[in-house]
């Protein structure tokens, strides 16, 4: 049986597995092409297009085994499957508030998707985890380099 891994959003999985297919059949072939070329062309020692591509292409090698560990390791979470719908879990959208009243809405999604410009948080950021559990109405003291800041839950949805 598969050990409980970090979770991921199937959608984060898909771009995970995107990202892989990409690599792997149009950039690595690419660059084998680029590769095999300029070995072609004599002394290697020398040859740019040579030693360039050999470096992309160690690159893009340890990316895709770094991609296949990931994915092995991850657990999909569909946050539409949710049974209780009334607490911050894995893949719910919030709205919070702070002290100033000022109001943010963040999806908790899994570390390998997080964008907080996009108000993805990260499943391990501090914010997620105060925030783990919560309810509507209930306040969330989140410890931060900047100081300790206390946010109110106004809504939780997971569409």
């Amino acid at each position: 049986m598969k050990p409980q891994g970090p979770p991921i959003t199937p959608a984060g999985m898909a771009a995970l597995k995107a990202r892989y297919d990409l690599l792997l059949g149009t950039e690595r072939p690419a660059i084998v092409e680029i590769v095999s070329w300029a070995a072609g062309n004599g002394d290697r020692s020398e040859n740019g297009d040579y030693l360039y591509g050999r470096k992309k292409m160690r690159e893009i090698d340890r990316e895709l085994a770094h991609l296949i560990k990931r994915m092995k390791l991850l657990r999909v979470v569909d946050p539409a499957a949710q049974v209780d719908r009334t607490r911050v879990y894995f893949g719910a959208t919030v709205e919070i508030a702070d002290e100033d009243d000022h109001r943010q809405t963040v999806t908790l999604v899994g570390d390998d998707e997080q964008d907080a410009g996009a108000g993805r948080i990260g499943w391990n950021s501090p914010l997620a985890r105060a925030l783990r559990g919560a309810s509507v109405g209930d306040l969330r003291t989140v410890a931060l380099p900047s100081g300790s800041r206390e946010w109110e839950v106004l809504g939780i949805d997971y569409a």
